[in-house]
């Protein structure tokens, strides 16, 4: 069924020419939108030069008492660098890596979030982590920096002493995942 771009009556009108004409500005607004994407492959960094291969990330730093959340959040940063590129991870600080990842937290908090009536005690928690994350290359050049990224996670406790459960640490996996997944995006694929 043929579209007519103007009223198939009139004297003048050309259907083919103005179909023609639409033809070629729907391709030029196409092209223009495309060639504007900032389209790359996955895994190839935007902040990350072309002659860096290897990476060290060194156990974070923390300022917190809390007890190894530098670490979890030091092994998920480094299995999702794994994952996701084809960089060679140290997990030291190391002269022969190309650029430095290191972390600090800065945070960690733990807040009640509601009570159970009978015990009168907490029975979910919200935990907070800030960490700042720096990415330098070799001769100091900071690549990639992040200052206060913030992570919540909630959690259950349990009053019962036969079926109590530590929640606290599978809620910093959790968190640590996250986190890691966002880092590294954030270091490869921001804009």
């Amino acid at each position: 069924m043929p579209i007519f771009l103007c009223s198939p009556w009139a004297l003048g009108c050309d259907n083919k020419g103005n179909g023609m004409k639409l033809r070629a500005a729907i391709l030029l607004l196409f092209s223009t939108l495309l060639t504007g994407c900032g389209y790359h492959t996955a895994g190839s960094a935007t902040h990350i030069p072309t002659n860096v291969r290897t990476l060290a990330v060194p156990i974070f730093t923390t300022h917190t008492q809390a007890y190894h959340t530098e670490m979890a959040f030091t092994q998920a940063v480094i299995r999702e660098l794994n994952t996701r590129t084809r960089y060679r991870v140290l997990n030291n600080d190391s002269d022969d890596a190309d650029a430095t990842l290191s972390g600090t937290i800065l945070t960690q908090t733990i807040t009640p979030l509601t009570y159970d009536a009978n015990s009168s005690q907490s029975s979910s928690y919200l935990v907070a982590v800030t960490a700042r994350v720096l990415l330098t290359a070799h001769d100091g050049t900071v690549l990639y920096r992040n200052d206060a990224i913030t992570f919540r996670e909630q959690y259950q406790s349990t009053q019962d002493v036969n079926t109590f459960i530590q929640e606290g640490s599978p809620a910093i996996a959790r968190m640590s995942r996250d986190f890691a997944q966002t880092v590294v995006s954030d270091m490869l694929e921001s804009f």
